[in-house]
């Protein structure tokens, strides 16, 4: 039996049958989907999965809300590029399209976020189309099987891998495939520990043949990531609400609101005088707090700050705006600082949102 076949009828005995996305394979359901997969486990993705299709239950429905409801949905998932690249596709498809998913690897691909390989999944998936993929699961296994050494990150080495892939999708069932693919690298073919003894194509994989599984698929270079110290400002006004600023689209928690900040080397209550206009003290600068992403290190500095006098109350939608509980709640909040808030002993914000968060 052919390589795709062995690893189909391993699918049809053992492979993930019963995801959420799987039960109406839908493009829009399957692009949500394999969006929120990227860099993202499924045990992590599902609760929210539900959650967002139970909200924005067709494209034209994401298209209509405003990035705030989507981004209050995403907080927690991380990589929040993600979820606003979701809301302008959207928007594209309802403008540009007619409200329909387009069906071309092209066109799919055109849509911000999507490359190659999401593309191919969403088509194979949800459409039935001979794509190719080669998520990082696909890269493993096909990287092990044939021995092919080096980084898939380099040219040369994803160039080979996407050739293999492209070879080895079969004309029949390509969306089982891809699944089986998938699962074969999440199930067995594992980082770790892979269970070579059950793999239905372990008696070709030459890097078995080799004992040296563990050398594929070679690892990215090493390198030292840059530290970034920044100072998170918690004010208060006279009715207890956080004053929280929109972030700029682009760069880390693009478009998520959360704490002002100052430089490592600002004095954060002339800053606020300068910046905001309020008359502030310091009260304390508390421990900080380190929190990873993928290009640099984040060292988090809070300090909390207290008002001299009465503070303005400006209007809910201005930025800076000042917010409590129960407009936290529709808002999109990094984790990190829905963390920090919670652990400032404010009883409102028990309950919201997740808790955890992947880096960006």
């Amino acid at each position: 039996m052919d390589f795709a076949g062995r690893v189909l009828a391993w699918f049809d005995r053992h492979g993930r049958r019963d995801l959420p996305w799987q039960r109406d394979p839908s493009p829009y359901r399957v692009w949500v989907s394999e969006i929120m997969l990227q860099q993202t486990q499924v045990s992590t993705v599902i609760p929210y999965f539900e959650r967002f299709m139970a909200r924005f239950p067709t494209i034209g429905d994401l298209a209509d809300a405003e990035v705030d409801e989507v981004m209050a949905l995403w907080s927690g998932l991380g990589y929040y590029a993600r979820g606003r690249n979701l809301h302008r596709s959207a928007r594209l498809v309802r403008d540009d399209c007619g409200g329909r998913f387009p069906l071309t690897l092209a066109e799919v691909q055109a849509l911000p976020g999507v490359g190659r390989s999401t593309a191919g999944a969403i088509l194979s998936l949800a459409a039935g189309q001979r794509q190719p993929i080669l998520d990082g699961n696909v890269k493993r296994v096909l990287s092990r099987h044939r021995a092919i050494a080096g980084w898939p990150g380099q040219t040369q080495v994803l160039a080979r891998l996407w050739g293999l892939a492209e070879a080895l999708t079969p004309v029949r069932r390509p969306g089982d495939y891809n699944q089986a693919m998938m699962d074969l690298g999440a199930i067995l073919c594992t980082r770790t520990r892979p269970g070579c003894e059950r793999c239905p194509v372990a008696n070709d994989c030459l890097a078995l043949a080799e004992g040296r599984i563990d050398a594929y698929p070679g690892r990215r270079p090493r390198q030292v990531l840059p530290r970034r110290v920044i100072q998170f400002l918690l004010l208060r006004n006279q009715r207890g609400e956080w004053l929280l600023e929109r972030r700029p689209p682009a760069g880390i928690w693009g478009g998520l609101w959360s704490l002002p900040e100052c430089g490592e080397d600002e004095e954060p209550d002339e800053w606020c005088r300068t910046r905001l206009g309020y008359p502030v003290r310091l009260v304390e600068k508390l421990h900080p707090r380190r929190h990873s992403f993928s290009h640099f290190e984040l060292e988090m500095r809070p300090v909390r700050l207290a008002p001299v006098g009465q503070l303005a109350l400006v209007a809910e939608g201005d930025n800076p705006a000042w917010y409590r509980y129960t407009t936290l709640m529709d808002l999109g909040l990094p984790a990190p600082i829905l963390r920090l808030l919670r652990d400032m002993g404010d009883e409102d914000l028990e309950g919201i949102g997740p808790s955890s968060e992947l880096s960006i």
